[in-house]
């Protein structure tokens, strides 16, 4: 009896030892060591395979390494931006990890921002807080009080009463706006534009800046320098010049030397006399006021302040104007701001002071101060709202922490609603928004198509209280690496405007369900699962 039990235990150590073996064999450790011998082996065999290549494959392999290691994993760029560059390193070991080093550590770059930051550095004393008006939002809501003062830690930005904001629902709207008041200037027109092509639009502006120039007005225009590629002659300043007028391309690109494409100067400001300034998605192209249009019906947007907060757009043009100055800007070199900003007026007649109620906070957003600042006010705007957010935007390029708090609004009950392009003006951009679609409806957030054409408006606009216009749009571009401006309205009548304008700009789109997004085709949805591994690059 005693043998047949001691019999059973041995046979029931022996099943026990047999089975922790083939656990340990079919378990995921013994996998990933497997995989290890494998790629070992693999690597191996490709030595053998070409040996007279030995030294090269094993320089690219540790080029690859290195640059992944010590440079890509451990900068505090975007994770997405990293895996980004990480796969193109990956892919292309030689080409990928020369071009980031290079774009990364370029000299021209590093100094353009140090320009910047010290021009942003040393204008901020133009541009003081206002105490009493900080302690008025203090008492009146606490988290608007703290984009605020997040605002001027990270961007130098105001908060101002005193101002009165038109909302203009249409591009050649804002256009008859904008040479009405071109033409009132006395003192001086400040120009910052990223895109200005010959037409309509910039033939009537250009026409009244020249004669304005010859009555002594000072004229300044500020153009990305992306515009020479293909808009504007290389050399145009100089011809604007002979024409009296004051003109510099920001970051004019150098075939094979320029590096900083994506740091374009993205911004739309337009400024007379410090009286008025206007911002929002508006180029001085023709497509804008929806003359030869490529893409169907343009739709854009745009806003004119009057009063205090034009103080901070002329301040933000003349950073950057400065900042395009050859010779280095030291404390002693800087110009005095103060002659351009003492023009400003405050409103006074009744007509202006009606409907001046509320807060405006112009802001800047900029790749210097490492801060993305559009980004983080348009998630404020997302995670605080209560009951709706409603966003026009023309691109949908989303990184996680963007995606995020897109459809966590939505899931938590607020009514987020997201209106694009039908027709778009970038194939690829399309494409890359197609493919946030089936998350985005799944959280519950509405979308829509605008179908009379292209939609470039920049709009955030929430709960009936608060509301961006600006130029920052949903993509990385934007988000990461573009000069930009923006206004943060809050509690302005304005708002109301806005939001009808939504409404009406809804009313004219199709919305796009779970059902149609079916329809996207194989060839489209497998071009955005490549493209979004190099997007942030894009």
């Amino acid at each position: 009896m005693a043998r047949m039990i001691k019999s059973k235990k041995e046979n029931s150590i022996l099943e026990d030892s047999k089975r922790n073996i083939l656990q340990i064999i079919f378990s995921r450790t013994m996998l990933i060591m497997l995989l290890i011998v494998l790629q070992f082996a693999y690597i191996i065999a490709r030595m053998y395979a070409f040996v007279e290549y030995i030294p090269v494959f094993l320089g690219s392999e540790l080029l690859v390494v290195v640059t992944m290691l010590t440079v890509i994993l451990n900068s505090k760029e975007n994770p997405a931006i990293k895996l980004s560059w990480c796969f193109l390193v990956g892919i292309f070991p030689i080409f990928g990890s020369v071009v980031y080093l290079v774009v990364r550590y370029d000299l021209g770059y590093r100094l353009q921002q140090k320009r910047i930051s010290e021009s942003e550095a040393q204008s901020r004393k133009y541009l003081p807080v206002k105490d009493e008006v900080m302690e008025e939002l203090k008492e009146q809501d606490m988290q608007t009080y703290h984009i605020a003062d997040y605002l001027n830690q990270k961007a130098g930005s105001v908060a101002n009463k005193n101002t009165k904001v038109t909302y203009f629902p249409l591009g050649e709207k804002q256009f008859e706006e904008m040479v009405k008041q071109l033409e009132s200037a006395k003192e001086y027109i400040f120009l910052e534009y990223f895109m200005i092509a010959h037409g309509k639009m910039w033939n009537t502006i250009l026409d009244i800046l020249i004669r304005k120039a010859g009555e002594g007005v000072d004229v300044r225009l500020l153009y990305d320098g992306s515009c020479s590629v293909y808009l504007l002659p290389y050399k145009y300043p100089r011809k604007l010049e002979k024409l009296g007028i004051k003109c510099r391309m920001f970051s004019p690109p150098i075939p094979f030397l320029s590096t900083h494409y994506n740091n374009r100067d993205h911004r739309k400001i337009m400024v007379v006399d410090g009286k008025v300034a206007f911002t929002g998605g508006v180029n001085l192209c023709d497509e804008y006021i929806n003359v030869n249009s490529p893409c169907g019906h343009w739709k854009d947007v745009g806003i004119m302040l009057e009063g205090d907060a034009v103080r901070d757009f002329t301040v933000m043009f003349m950073q950057m104007w400065i900042a395009t100055e050859r010779k280095r800007i030291t404390e002693l070199e800087f110009p005095d701001m103060s002659k351009y900003l003492s023009v400003q007026k405050t409103p006074t007649d009744a007509a202006v002071t009606e409907g001046i109620d509320g807060y405006v906070i112009p802001y800047g957003d900029s790749p210097v101060n490492k801060e993305n600042v559009g980004e983080m006010v348009y998630i404020d705007i997302l995670n605080q709202a209560k009951t709706y957010v409603y966003i026009m935007t023309p691109y949908l390029i989303l990184d996680n922490e963007m995606l995020t708090a897109i459809t966590f609004a939505a899931k938590r009950g607020v009514d987020v609603r997201i209106i694009l392009p039908h027709i778009p003006d970038k194939k690829y951009a399309f494409v890359l928004a197609q493919a946030n679609y089936k998350e985005l409806l799944a959280a519950g957030v509405k979308v829509y198509e605008y179908t009379p054409g292209f939609v470039h408006a920049k709009i955030f606009v929430s709960d009936d209280e608060r509301a961006v216009v600006g130029t920052v749009n949903l993509d990385f571009r934007s988000l990461y690496w573009h000069y930009e401006c923006s206004a943060y309205l809050y509690r302005i009548p304005v708002i109301e405007n806005i939001v009808n304008d939504f409404w009406d700009t809804q009313e004219k789109s199709e919305r796009v369900t779970l059902e149609k997004i079916k329809d996207i085709g194989l060839l489209s949805r497998m071009a955005a699962y490549v493209l979004k591994l190099v997007a942030p690059l894009m």
